[in-house]
């Protein structure tokens, strides 16, 4: 019997009935994907067509994802110059962003590495990519804008935000990580998103990939001292960049807590479609 017929459905009823199965994102794959020149087009329907549900949305505890798309103006927007984590700063136009079941991360993990395995093997992975920002995180906290009177976190991938903005900081140490993660939720965060365009602010930390990854994904830096925020937005980045996102480096800097490393604005993808793909270069 082949691996197409033979899916052992009896399995599933007892994995049902186990384990935790709330909808809080706990967990999130946040990666940030470059299309190597001249593959744009073909990037953009494989990842839409195929590797979008294959290899994300249709794996166990993985329940929301969303596609955004950095054309070359909102690249241009991007600081600080020199990033660690983007080289070029202006590398890295595709941003997907999923969540995962709080507590199901190591269920999801053991079906992402096989499924990916298998993808692989069947030729469904597109080579002509480079990942330049791609890590499994932890969720560690939620500020709002309007308290309790808008969408939730767990809506954040499913409603139809106008933009979104990553910002990567690193700390010098886990002890100042800490520190900074107190200070952002505490007390920078609330006061930063009061009468902006950004909901929320979400805030990850990254967890290592496991050993046996797919070795065109590097292991992930600043496990100890990185800090993931996304900042979903009402409007269009560029309407409101300057007056909002355009410092966010200087309060991180000024606290003393750690140093910003990266600032990109995206607006949503449509899917199905190839609307923006030739503004990215």
């Amino acid at each position: 019997m082949s691996e197409e017929t033979d899916t052992r459905s009896e399995a599933y009823a007892e994995l049902a009935a186990v384990g935790p199965y709330g909808v809080r994102p706990g967990h999130a794959l946040i990666t940030m994907v470059e299309p190597h020149p001249g593959h744009e087009y073909a990037y953009n329907r494989w990842y839409e067509d195929d590797h979008y549900y294959a290899g994300a949305m249709a794996m166990p505890w993985m329940y929301a994802g969303r596609r955004w798309v950095a054309t070359r103006d909102l690249q241009l927007l991007r600081y600080p110059g020199q990033s660690a984590v983007a080289q070029p700063v202006t590398a890295g136009c595709y941003l997907s962003t999923y969540w995962i079941t709080d507590g199901r991360y190591d269920d999801h993990m053991r079906w992402t590495v096989a499924i990916n395995r298998r993808l692989n093997r069947d030729a469904r992975v597109y080579q002509d990519r480079t990942h330049v920002f791609t890590a499994f995180q932890d969720h560690e906290a939620t500020v709002y804008r309007d308290g309790a009177a808008g969408p939730r976190d767990v809506h954040a991938l499913d409603h139809p935000y106008a933009g979104l903005v990553m910002e990567v900081i690193d700390a010098e140490s886990g002890e100042r990580r800490a520190a900074l993660l107190d200070w952002l939720r505490s007390r920078h965060l609330p006061k930063r998103v009061a009468g902006s365009p950004a909901a929320m602010v979400t805030v990850f930390r990254p967890t290592p990939l496991p050993g046996d990854r797919m070795t065109y994904v590097k292991q992930v830096e600043g496990v100890d001292t990185r800090l993931t925020l996304l900042w979903f937005l009402q409007a269009d980045p560029r309407a409101c960049w300057e007056a909002y996102f355009a410092d966010l480096d200087v309060p991180v800097r000024e606290a003393g807590l750690g140093r910003v490393e990266l600032v990109a604005p995206f607006v949503p993808t449509v899917p199905g479609t190839d609307q923006y793909v030739d503004r990215l270069r």
